[in-house]
């Protein structure tokens, strides 16, 4: 395995981080830590850097033990944090070639790795990295966790607050470096994004809900569910919540998704329902769950459990 994880935990005073995380990521797998903010994704991409210590559990990256040997972690593992933490006064190239200098190479002697990335920034060499845009600013990032020619790659959020065009360029990205045998953990807080990853873990308040590839995960998505809309969302919203046999209604764009308690239900049910509450426009239509589906239904059944 490229990355094993064994019963994790890391607490910060009484606020539990991470508990007992354990899940491996394959040579050379496109591996997704889903999740929102405050889920401990980047505790966990910490203490893989070796930039944390864990309370208790064990793990390695590339063999390596990310206690005994964090030296030769730090050699063969990039990272790019959320937080853009290049020198902003330093310009495009010189960035580039100070990073190289600390793991003793030359962009030019990696350069095969960053040449699809450094093309599109290489007209901004000289310019302060401070000064550059969202998006190109991802790109020198990634760029400089790259040029070492690390064996691991964590990206942590890598496409928050970038636009979607940049977003869609950087996932293309990451596809052709998952050619060149790089194994690479990426964590996003975007659903979306995690049907681009080989598999993925779905976390949150610090506790794994699910670990399979995303198709196998909205398969087994456990009620069957309908986008359910109305003239009035709001109201929409409201009456659902008293219908005795929702389950679940959460907003999902101009639609609601709705699960019933009922799997026999008949939608013409509902329909009338909403009739009675003087709902006009009604539309109900069945559909696949989403990730995002997936993850509220799991975070459901674990706050439901918690409270049993």
């Amino acid at each position: 395995m490229s990355i094993s994880i064994k019963n994790i935990s890391k607490s910060y005073g009484k606020v539990k981080a991470l508990t007992d995380i354990s899940f491996d990521i394959k040579q050379g797998e496109l591996f997704g830590l889903i999740g929102p903010d405050g889920a401990g994704k980047t505790t966990l991409f910490r203490i893989l850097t070796t930039l944390l210590f864990p309370d208790k559990g064990e793990a390695t990256v590339a063999d390596y033990d990310i206690i005994k040997d964090y030296k030769d972690i730090r050699s063969h593992a990039g990272y790019m944090p959320g937080r853009f933490s290049l020198y902003q006064d330093l310009t495009v190239a010189e960035n580039l070639t100070f990073f190289a200098t600390i793991f003793g190479t030359t962009i030019e002697e990696n350069y095969d790795l960053i040449k699809d990335i450094y093309m599109q920034i290489e007209p901004f060499k000289n310019r302060r990295a401070g000064k550059l845009s969202g998006g190109m600013k991802q790109k020198l990032a990634l760029s400089c966790a790259l040029i070492h020619k690390p064996k691991v790659l964590f990206l942590d959020e890598p496409t928050t607050g970038v636009d979607p065009v940049s977003r869609k360029e950087f996932w293309e990205m990451l596809k052709r470096l998952q050619k060149k045998d790089i194994t690479i953990l990426v964590s996003t807080p975007y659903m979306d994004e995690a049907e681009l990853c080989d598999r993925i873990a779905l976390i949150t308040d610090g506790e794994i809900l699910q670990v399979d590839t995303p198709q196998a995960i909205m398969q087994a998505f456990p009620k069957t569910i309908y986008k359910v809309r109305t003239s009035e969302t709001y109201r929409l919203i409201k009456d659902l919540k008293t219908y005795p046999k929702t389950h679940s209604a959460y907003p999902f764009g101009e639609y609601l998704h709705f699960t019933s308690t009922d799997e026999n239900l008949d939608p013409e049910e509902l329909i009338h329902f909403l009739e009675q509450k003087k709902h006009t426009q009604i539309e109900v239509e069945k559909i696949d769950a989403s990730i995002e589906d997936t993850f509220m239904e799991l975070t459901h059944t674990r706050e439901v459990n918690a409270h049993d």
